[in-house]
This record gives structure tokens, sequence and C-alpha cells, in this order.
């Protein structure tokens, strides 16, 4: 893995996600091992974007199935700030489950030379696994780093990384392995 042509990809680390409107306590357990990855990369080198919900108010369809979370402009909406985020980091908005639908995202990563993404986040079988999808359907080789992405339930868990595995290609990876094959650890 040439680290210049890799970027970390962090889906939905939002204060609504974590602790706020949709708390998951199984994505609190993980911000230590994301926090310790995003910092290993921002060392190596290797680009880390934020793939964010941005919802608006009584408009995007994802809020009729799961209510009002991560709407834009709101706490709710922002990076936890375990994540450290800072300025050479990416943000981008989504209104939808991908970090690539209808976003600028491929654009982002095009310009920046990556052909592979780590992916990271909340949910493993939902909004991590369609922005693992549109990855692969766009050509780019998918990492996940099981130790920084989880779900709601361990099962959630476990059928998402199984079908990242299974239908992507993905290579699933301990972020500590990632960190070694950069030179950080």
């Amino acid at each position: 893995m040439k680290q210049n042509k890799t970027a970390v990809l962090v889906v939905d680390m939002l204060n609504d996600f974590v602790t706020g409107a949709l708390k998951c306590d199984r994505g609190l357990a993980i911000v230590p091992k994301t926090a310790e990855l995003l910092r290993g990369a921002r060392k190596a080198g290797v680009p880390v974007i934020f793939c964010n919900d941005a919802h608006l108010k009584g408009i995007d369809h994802e809020l009729e199935l799961w209510g009002d979370h991560a709407i834009a402009g709101t706490k709710g909406a922002e990076v936890i700030p375990e994540l450290e985020l800072c300025e050479k980091d990416y943000v981008v908005e989504k209104r939808r489950y991908s970090g690539f639908f209808h976003t600028d995202l491929d654009l982002l990563l095009k310009e920046l030379g990556v052909d592979t993404v780590v992916v990271t986040g909340l949910h493993a079988h939902m909004c991590v696994r369609h922005t693992a999808a549109d990855a692969y359907q766009l050509g780019y080789n998918v990492i996940a780093a099981i130790d920084a992405m989880d779900s709601f339930t361990k099962e959630d868990y476990e059928y998402g990384i199984k079908y990242l595995k299974d239908t992507y290609g993905a290579e699933l990876v301990k972020s500590d392995d990632l960190l070694t094959r950069w030179g950080v650890k």
C-alpha cells in the first residue's frame, strides 16, 4: 500500500451519532482507536476525509426513517472533538448514506491521486457499507479498519464487515497494522 495513494474516510463520527440523537455506545467505544489511526495517518501524510451527514431539516428523505439527526449547521452535525478535526483534513457533507452520492468525494480523491480508501466510522452495515460500495464501483481499493468502525449491534457490525469483504473484496485490517504499514508505529 503506497501512502500517497491512500486516504482515510471517516464516516459519520459526529456528535449526534456518538452521543446525541442517534447515540451509539458501540460508536463511543471505537473513538480511541479511530483517533489514534487519524493521528498516525496525518503524521504519515495520508489524507483524512470526514464524510459527514449534514441533513436539511424537513427535506431529506433519510430523516423520515431515522428522525432528525445531524442537521446541517447544528452541533449534532459536527465531528466529535476527540477526533481533532484539523485544518489539513477534508470535510465532505452528505445527505444520504454514501459519502459519494451527490458529493464531490470522487473528484477530491482523484485530485489527491488516491486509489485506495480506508473506511472507518459508523455504521458498518449502513453508511460505511454504502460508502464502500460506491468506492468499489468507482474503482477504488477498499480497506476496512475493523477496530475503527462499528454499528448499533454486534450482529450488524459482523454482518457489515463480512459484506465489505465478500462483496467488495475489502481487506479487513486493524488500525495498528495500518500504522505499522505507514511507518508511524
